[in-house]
């Protein structure tokens, strides 16, 4: 709410910070304006602003079939990210599909993102019922800046879950933000694809028709007949002509020069200096002479030009604001005649884009900048000291941007930083103005962590700046936040690449080599790019043995390289060799601390990555040997954030290590404890704990389950879906393994609690997210896919859809038998498990002998895994009771049923006596088969004895009855 007047909309929902500010807005898709030929000829840059639409859509016509094709296409959610440089044509590119799509039903919606800058009236109301439309069309411009955390909120809005056809186009400068984006959105399979949009063809026959459209759309505003001998001024040919905004500035020119009676420039910079010439001059008009006028003090436009200049760079850089505060910033600037006039007269030049109702009094916003954005950039480069180009750079430029980016009092960056930061780096990209660079070099030393605040594209934009000064991305990775903060990886990440390239190049130091390539190799970690970060950790491993031959004091950092390369190998699939590499790190910390120079915490850090590559091998009394040791030592150690953080990790995954060897109370404890240190860290500062939380949440949600404590399960289960989904968004390659298992586990878990479409729809969803992990990397996710495949098969079993889930369950098979060939211990019970659904499954579409035949199978491979670890005692358990369902279902050998039931039953009583909460459900399940066997067999007197037992739930009596046989 504000002002007691809240945002609404229809059909739709709205999401917001606690402050009540929305993270966004969604607004109809409007037509574009009607506007006078008067109002645009005064500043002739307004005729190439894509709201306006002076020119008809040219050109681009296979890049637009192929948006057509995509929003035909079967799928019923589909993303695509269309990526061009400034002045590409993307913007409009993107409404001319929304046109079409309005033309065929659609409702084609816009995203309007910026948290604490400008909003519609809160008395406009959206209507977004979707009524009777044939689709949905969400178009997301300038997708690139916005959070990865804001798109998921977009993700996840209402309005894109009908059964229509929903389609969101996201509109972005570079592909970088892309690639962290790129998954399964929320609770549903959605196809994603990219399209670039490439300069427009060498030569000048396409670029010839845009220019001719172009130029006959400008003469008619300026109301010229006949231009056909206007030519081009600059040669279309040229390779600066391939933007779209280039052609059309160079039609413009040739017109506007046309009716001023001058004579066009003939360079694609003189283009852009005749267009802010032109700015100049109207801003001159407006002023007039106010020394020679009869009554100086009734003139309503009051801006000198000096000030208006500064105005217009003010707009560049901090974009459209709410008028208040565009006042008070323009008051900091202490621009004459005073902040209310020169946003006054502004608003006069360039009018707020925002709509606002008739009965406000005055503009919501202020401070409307240049458009297009490319143009912009370059008035902000040409204003800015350093060029050669002819045009008047001014002395209070470069101190204007320097105060603009200057904290706020509480110490917060301008909430335009990120906007300015990113203007000024596109400014000064490869082939523009290298100049710009100087003046970013300059304020960034002087406050580096501006660039932090900036976000993850403005942070990759400066690290793509060739002049920047190498000490300010130095001075920036040292800002970056300790922990996992995924918004930040990609940009991190380029970051790093660069420093670590400059560093290299100037150091022969092989400690400081290597701690280059580990700092490279974390970073990369972070953003999911495992083969990068191995590569990068196996450098720092060889630079740090050849040190720790010579120097025991590299022992430690060689240690903790190896544990690194441990994750990192793993990671890979690459079981064998990180095992390698893990048993040394612990070799050498033992070695440390017997002679008193180790860190304690070195050691539990190396115990724990050897526990994990254990248990990946099915060593499991092994790796919890060595996770034990790490808990205890990490209890010892709680003073930081980060100790704590590592005592819950490593409590984590001493739950999982419990639970595997049947020490399930103890499992639970250790979850719960891991689950509330990490539950406290995130409300401390949630950006660095989700993933902890996540991890918690996703283990308790299956123990919850486990116990048949159904609600919790489902709550634990859907939280940690959740936060996955979020930290996918934030960074694809990190965290979409973790998703697709956390939906495996939520289809389990619903499917418990009789939620059996919902349970189907998260098994199909995790097995095609998994199914692209396996194509792109088979030994690291083939058995993820097939825990996912197995899933499904039961999923489909369960909704008689037999011979689908044959085909699941089989291809899961035969994934598990090849590995279990390899490693019995590791890959083993899996496949155990999977005969015995197989074997049901056969037995439903009617292969009598292969569902007998498999299901003995498995009943003997969970007998020899029984023996030497109870923990599988309760697996044994279900194979036996399925095998004794399977035969009764087939009417083969019922006494064998018979035999498999009573044995089950026997098995989950002993079961029951440790964990009743877990195991007493099965009890009467499990003697309603031994009843079914005896009524088969003609055993009537024994079959009521073990009805009445069931009856009465005296399972003590029904063992005396099943013991006396």
């Amino acid at each position: 709410m504000e002002s007691g007047v809240g945002y609404g909309v229809q059909g739709a929902d709205i999401h917001v910070f606690g402050d009540g500010v929305p993270v966004y807005l969604l607004v109809n898709r409007r037509p574009p304006p009607v506007s006078d030929a008067k109002f645009l000829r005064e500043l002739p840059s307004r005729m190439l602003n894509a709201h306006f639409q002076v020119v008809d859509f040219t050109g681009r016509q296979d890049e637009l079939a192929q948006l057509r094709e995509w929003r035909d296409n079967e799928s019923r959610l589909a993303v695509r990210w269309l990526h061009g440089p400034g002045g590409q044509g993307k913007t409009r590119l993107a409404d001319q599909l929304a046109a079409e799509c309005v033309a065929l039903g659609w409702k084609a919606v816009t995203a309007l993102h910026g948290p604490g800058l400008v909003w519609p009236s809160p008395s406009l109301k959206e209507d977004l019922r979707l009524a009777d439309a044939a689709g949905v069309l969400l178009i997301v411009d300038y997708a690139d800046q916005w959070p990865l955390s804001h798109l998921t909120w977009l993700f996840s809005n209402a309005l894109l879950y009908h059964t229509i056809p929903t389609r969101i186009l996201l509109v972005a400068r570079s592909a970088k933000a892309w690639e962290p984006l790129r998954a399964t959105l929320v609770k549903n399979q959605v196809d994603t694809t990219t399209t670039e949009l490439n300069p427009l063809p060498d030569g000048p026959a396409g670029r010839l028709e845009m220019f001719t459209a172009a130029r006959k759309a400008f003469a008619a505003r300026y109301g010229l007949q006949d231009v056909t001998h206007l030519a081009p001024p600059t040669p279309l040919a040229d390779p600066e002509m391939g933007l779209t905004l280039t052609v059309h500035m160079a039609a413009l020119v040739a017109v506007d020069a046309s009716a001023q009676g001058r004579r066009p420039p003939r360079t694609p910079e003189g283009l852009t200096l005749y267009l802010l010439d032109r700015e100049h001059l109207h801003w001159a008009r407006l002023y007039g002479d106010g020394t020679h006028e009869l009554t100086p003090g009734q003139r309503t436009f009051r801006t000198p030009p000096d000030s208006m200049e500064r105005g217009v760079f003010t707009a560049a850089l901090t974009g459209s604001l709410p008028r208040a505060r565009a006042v008070h910033v323009l008051d900091s600037l202490h621009l004459a005649p005073g902040g209310e006039q020169v946003a006054a007269d502004h608003a006069h030049c360039y009018p707020p884009l925002t709509p606002s109702p008739p009965n406000e009094p005055e503009p919501l916003s202020a401070l409307e900048p240049l458009y297009p954005d490319r143009l912009a950039e370059d008035f902000l480069a040409l204003t800015l000291h350093g060029h050669h180009a002819d045009y008047s750079a001014q002395p209070w430029a470069s101190a204007t941007a320097q105060e603009l980016l200057t904290r706020v009092e509480d110490g917060f960056a301008a909430p335009w930083t990120s906007r300015a930061i990113g203007f000024l780096a596109a400014a000064a990209s490869p082939g523009r103005w290298p100049h710009v660079a100087d003046h970013l070099n300059r304020i960034l030393l002087d406050d580096p962590a501006l660039a932090v605040a900036a976000g993850s594209a403005a942070l990759v934009s400066l690290a793509e700046v060739p002049e920047l000064d190498p000490q300010v991305l130095q001075d920036i990775q040292l800002c970056f936040p300790s922990g996992p903060y995924p918004e930040l990886a990609p940009g991190r990440l380029a970051v790093t690449r660069k420093t670590t390239c400059h560093l290299l190049a100037r150091t022969s130091d092989p400690a400081e080599q290597a701690a280059l390539h580990t700092e490279l190799a974390v970073s990369a970690g972070e953003a999911g790019w495992d083969e990068e970060a191995l590569a990068a950790n196996e450098k720092a491993v060889r630079i740090r043995r050849r040190l720790a031959l010579e120097h025991s004091a590299q022992l430690p950092s060689l240690s903790r390289s190896l544990s690194r390369q441990a994750v990192f190998l793993s990671g890979l699939g690459r079981l064998h060799d990180a095992l390698t590499a893990s048993e040394q790190a612990v070799q050498i910390q033992r070695r440390l601390e017997e002679i008193r120079t180790g860190d304690e915490c070195d050691l539990a850090y190396a115990l724990s990555q050897h526990s994990n590559v254990l248990g990946e091998l099915g060593r499991l009394e092994e790796a919890l040997a060595a996770l034990e040791e790490a808990v205890e030592i990490r209890s010892r150690h709680v003073e930081t954030r980060d100790d704590r953080r590592s005592y819950a990790t490593a409590l984590g995954n001493l739950s999982k290590a419990l639970r595997k060897l049947d020490r399930f109370r103890q499992s639970v404890e250790a979850s719960l404890a891991a689950f509330m240190i990490r539950k406290a860290l995130y409300e401390e500062n949630a950006a660095d704990s989700l993933p902890g939380l996540a991890d918690s949440a996703n283990s308790l949600g299956i123990q919850m389950l486990q116990l048949r404590w159904f609600d919790k399960a489902v709550f634990f289960g859907e939280a940690a879906v959740h936060f996955y989904r979020q930290l996918v968004h934030a960074s694809r390659d990190m965290y979409e393994a973790d998703l697709a298992n956390s939906l495996t586990n939520l289809g389990l878990i619903l499917a418990e609690a009789d939620r059996d479409d919902e349970a189907l729809a998260h098994a199909e969803e995790s097995v095609k997210l998994n199914r692209s992990l396996a194509s792109t990397n088979r030994a690291a996710y083939e058995l993820q896919l097939a825990d996912a495949l197995s899933n499904l098969g039961l999923r489909l079993s369960l909704q008689e859809r037999m011979d689908e889930a044959v085909a699941a369950t089989w291809e899961a098979v035969q994934i598990h038998q090849r590995l279990a060939s390899d490693n019995w211990d590791a890959f083993g019970e899996r496949y155990a498990m999977l005969l015995s659904n197989l074997g049901y499954q056969l037995a439903k579409v009617g292969e009598r002998q292969d569902a007998l035949d498999v299901s003995n199978e498995a009943v003997l491979h969970y007998r020899k895994l029984s023996e030497t670890n109870s923990a599988f005692t309760s697996e044994l358990a279900r194979t036996l009771l399925s095998h004794a369902a399977i035969r009764l279902y087939l009417h083969e050998e019922e006494g064998a049923a018979l035999q498999a039931a009573a044995e089950s039953f026997t098995l989950y009583s002993k079961l029951t006596a440790k964990l009743p909460e877990a195991f007493a459900a099965h009890l009467p399940v499990t003697l309603s088969a031994v009843a079914d066997a005896l009524s088969t067999l003609g055993r009537e007197t024994e079959e009521g004895q073990i009805r009445q037992c069931i009856e009465n739930a005296d399972f003590a009596a029904a063992a005396n009855i099943l013991a006396a046989w």
